[in-house]
């Protein structure tokens, strides 16, 4: 053949096979040297060159088109004599092992071929939108040899996915060459991975942990089953890293989650001695945690863990009220008191140990803090009886923290309990009720000085106005700044009684007064007490005193909260204890009462019957007997009581205790409280403007509302109780008297509003 004649398809051809199809089959049948190369440029620039001319030879000797095919049923060939038969002769991991072979052989292969046809790929290829020489190269693996065998390559790669499962050690990198087939031989997508060998992979996980789940059901308790199926869990998740696409995660974690966790969660969470309920009593921390972490994998999978931590918290609450209850029963019922502590401090107990589940082991989920907040919504409005109700334990044991002699705690302790009790006290539904009693017990501390410490009073005050506003705690807050303005009002006081000292003879008598404003303090008991001539004679200096420095003010003085310091002589004493001058801390209707029994001038000890007691100090008489009862009838028995009993009745005489005598020389005489810790009639007509001032809001504004969403919004509104839609309904019949509202003639339960 000259240079001049073009070169003909089979000789070019021919020659192709020889110089390189030949050499490349028989290098890849005898293997390839680590970074050795089958061909050097000399050889792989003579193959090239053949394949150029018969691809730039004119017409009709351009034979790209005959190149093409010839490249096509090359490949083609190799795989079905060569690549299939040595794949169909194994099974197992020996057919994994001579996929990921031939796979690699194969690549060789195309490479070199794409390299050789490299002139054919670029122009030929290109101009007639043909497939690249690449992709017939790996669409001829697929078709050729992928096709035949790929259920046996899955069904091995399970096995051994299995074999891993059950704790055997297998080959990692076989099976990650061998997935990344399955994601080549989907030609730019993952078709083939996923139909092929995913879906199996999945229905055979499903299928393995349906069954061990039973195994484990049967012979674990549920922390120990959550621990397994963790592991099964974490280890899925490394498998996926291992050898798996990024892709299958979710999907496999989904099933596993399903066979493991959700067919099993009902008998896993209800379990009696292992379950929900019981690692909750157990305090079973790390086992809660992991419980937790596994079933918030599912959709509302922490649902019906919740509702079980509800009801835990729940009972928890109920059985603090019922132990309350019995040692109520156990004890005598009419001395039903809230100052036992005893109760509150369990239920903040409770109430730490339930907020550390929700806040460290529930990880503050909103799901857990419905529950806790429902629970304790529950617990805190289930009183324990009708007598005392669980505001007024609640304000007591404030009263017991921030008043001098009570709780021996640090202030930082004091500050911590404080909290406490106002998490506490923000479920109650009657806050108004806490807030009523509350301020009568700040009342006492106050005016009798046995607040502990003004800035715990303080800290308290503004705890409750952060949680409830400034309006709740504006009377409370005027309590505090009554008490300030009250000292420049005393020393104003003792300037007046020194300049007109001539005109207001005390006697010696040390006096002081504290100015109340009536709308910031409780309403208290009218007494109309005679006081004796040198209590008298005091408070009519303060009365001119105020009268000068005030305009258009009416003072009112309220002997119910007064106290004194009265000295008490006794000539003779009992053996081994003290005689002679005691300072008794009394209220001032106490004083008033002793200064009676006072040594006449001819030594006669003066003896007075109840009725001439009463009489003397106009005084009503359940007013005198409980002053005389502290008096004459408690552990302090100053006074001698005719007849002896524990009650004061119509008849009974009194006269001084000439044998008393204490071991202290100061000491206080406690007396019953004159009035209730709160006044019901009074809280509840303050509701009742409440909730009418709430419906007027609402309807000035929407103008006509239907009965149900009037209802509904009002108890939307109020937020410090909640009243009975039946309240409700009753101001709204009030509000329709008063020509507030009217019915609607056409739509009975509608109302309009009257401007």
């Amino acid at each position: 053949m000259s240079a001049e004649e073009p070169m003909g398809i089979i000789a070019g051809w021919k020659a192709i096979t020889e110089k390189a199809i030949v050499i490349l089959l028989d290098q890849l049948k005898k293997g390839f040297d680590k970074g050795a190369k089958p061909f050097d440029n000399k050889d792989y620039m003579e193959v090239y060159t053949i394949c150029y001319n018969l691809c730039t030879q004119r017409a009709p000797h351009n034979f790209s088109e005959k190149l093409y095919e010839y490249h096509g049923s090359t490949m083609t060939q190799y795989l079905g004599d060569h690549a299939l038969p040595a794949l169909q002769a194994r099974n197992g991991e020996l057919l994994l092992d001579e996929l990921i072979k031939r796979w690699k052989h194969h690549k060789i292969m195309n490479k070199w071929m794409k390299r050789f046809f490299t002139y054919l790929d670029r122009y030929y290829v290109k101009h007639h939108s043909h497939e690249s020489l690449h992709r017939v190269g790996v669409d001829a693996f697929k078709k050729e040899v992928y096709l035949h065998i790929r259920e046996s390559v899955v069904e091995a790669m399970l096995a051994s996915i299995e074999k891993e499962r059950n704790g055997e050690e297998v080959n990692h990198a076989q099976l990650k060459r061998c997935v990344a087939v399955f994601e080549t031989m989907g030609l730019g997508d993952m078709d083939c991975y996923i139909n092929d060998f995913e879906d199996a992979l999945l229905q055979k996980s499903e299928t393995h942990y349906n069954t061990k789940s039973a195994e484990w059901m049967a012979t674990d308790d549920t922390p120990a089953y959550l621990i397994k199926a963790e592991t099964a869990l974490k280890s899925e998740s490394t498998r996926v890293k291992n050898y798996l696409i990024g892709s299958t995660e979710l999907k496999l974690l989904s099933v596993c989650e399903t066979q493991l966790l959700e067919v099993h969660q009902t008998e896993l969470l209800l379990r009696e001695n292992s379950g929900c309920a019981a690692l909750l009593k157990n305090n079973k921390v790390n086992d809660l945690n992991r419980m937790f972490q596994l079933f918030s994998r599912l959709d509302e999978g922490l649902v019906p863990m919740a509702k079980i931590a509800e009801e835990y918290f729940i009972k928890c609450g109920r059985d603090l009220l019922d132990e309350r209850k019995t040692a109520i029963a156990a004890e005598d019922s009419k001395k039903e008191s809230a100052s036992d502590p005893t109760l509150v401090r369990n239920l903040i107990d409770l109430h730490a140990r339930c907020t550390s589940f929700v806040d460290n082991q529930f990880q503050k989920e909103p799901l857990f803090q419905g529950a806790l907040k429902k629970a304790f919504e529950t617990t805190m409005n289930n009183d324990v009886s009708k007598k005392v109700v669980n505001a007024e334990y609640l304000a007591a044991f404030c009263d017991r923290l921030l008043k001098k002699g009570g709780e021996k705690l640090s202030d930082s302790q004091v500050e911590t309990k404080l909290t406490q009790i106002v998490q506490l006290f923000s479920y109650l539904n009657d806050k108004d009720l806490f807030s009523d009693i509350y301020r009568n017990l700040l009342s006492k501390r106050l005016l009798n000085q046995k607040s502990a410490n003004d800035d715990a009073e303080k800290s308290m005050i503004g705890k409750l106005k952060l949680k409830c506003g400034a309006q709740f705690t504006s009377k409370m807050e005027g309590m505090l700044n009554d008490l300030t303005t009250g000292k420049d009002h005393l020393e104003k006081f003792q300037t007046f009684v020194k300049e007109n000292e001539k005109k207001f003879n005390l006697n010696g008598v040390e006096f002081s007064v504290q100015v109340l404003t009536t709308g910031f303090w409780p309403k208290n008991v009218e007494t109309k007490l005679s006081l004796p001539i040198a209590m008298d004679t005091c408070v009519k200096a303060f009365q001119e005193y105020y009268n000068s420095a005030t305009e258009a003010r009416k003072l009112a003085f309220v002997e119910s909260l007064g106290s004194c310091t009265v000295q008490m002589k006794v000539d003779s004493g009992s053996a081994g204890k003290k005689k002679g001058t005691y300072d008794l801390s009394v209220t001032t209707l106490q004083a008033a009462v002793l200064d009676m029994f006072t040594t006449q001038k001819d030594g006669t000890l003066p003896n007075y019957s109840l009725e001439e007691i009463v009489a003397q100090l106009s005084l009503e008489e359940k007013f005198a007997k409980k002053v005389l009862h502290s008096l004459s009838c408690g552990k302090l028995k100053v006074l001698t009581k005719t007849p002896k009993s524990k009650k004061i009745n119509t008849g009974d005489r009194f006269t001084s205790n000439t044998k008393f005598s204490n071991s202290k020389r100061k000491f206080r005489i406690p007396m019953a409280s004159l009035q209730p810790s709160h006044d019901a009639k009074r809280v509840e007509d303050d509701r009742t403007v409440a909730i009418e001032a709430a419906i007027v809001r609402i309807m000035k504004t929407r103008k006509q509302m239907r009965h149900t969403d009037l209802v509904g919004e009002v108890l939307k509104q109020l937020q410090f109780f909640r009243p009975q839609p039946k309240s409700v309904k009753r101001c709204i019949e009030r509000l329709i008297d008063r020509e507030y509202l009217e019915r609607d003639e056409n739509i009975s339960s509608q109302y309009r509003y009257l401007a």
